[in-house]
C-alpha cells in the first residue's frame, strides 16, 4: 500500500507541478486570459500561482512538508476556483458547460489536498528534510 500512496502523491502534485511549469510556458497567453477576467496584475498573478502549486506539488510529491503544501494549493484552489471558473456569470452555453467543469473539477482537488492534511506524518517514502 505504500507503493500506492506514492504513486497517488505522485499523480496528485505532478498535475499541479505540470500546471505550474505550463504558466511559466505560457506566461503571455495565460495573463491575456486572466487580465479578461479581471484580474489585475496578470502577469504577476501567474507567475505568483505558477510558483505556488509548484511548490504545492513538489511538497506532495517529495512528502516534504506537505501541510505547507496543501496550504499553498489551498490558496491558489480557492481563489482561482471562484474567480476564473465562474461559471454562473457564462451566457455561451458551451463556455458555460467549460467553466462548470473546470470549477467542479477544481472543487475535487481542494477537497484531495484537504484529505492530505489527515494522513499522520511522516508520510511513508518521503523526503523528509525540514
Amino acid at each position: 500500500m505504500d507503493f500506492v500512496f506514492l504513486l497517488g502523491r505522485i499523480l496528485y502534485g505532478g498535475f499541479f507541478i505540470v500546471g505550474g511549469l505550463n504558466h511559466f510556458m505560457h506566461l503571455g497567453m495565460m495573463s491575456g486570459f486572466v487580465a479578461s477576467k479581471g484580474v489585475p496584475a496578470g502577469k504577476v498573478a501567474i507567475v505568483v500561482s505558477g510558483l505556488l502549486i509548484i511548490f504545492g506539488g513538489a511538497c506532495i510529491v517529495l512528502g516534504c512538508r506537505p501541510e505547507l503544501g496543501v496550504l499553498a494549493i489551498v490558496v491558489f484552489l480557492v481563489p482561482v476556483t471562484f474567480m476564473m471558473h465562474a461559471y454562473w456569470q457564462e451566457t455561451e452555453p458551451m463556455q458555460r458547460i467549460n467553466q462548470r467543469v473546470n470549477f467542479q473539477k477544481n472543487l475535487a482537488l481542494l477537497g484531495a489536498a484537504l484529505m492530505l492534511l489527515i494522513i499522520p506524518r511522516p508520510w511513508v517514502l518521503s523526503w523528509n528534510i525540514l
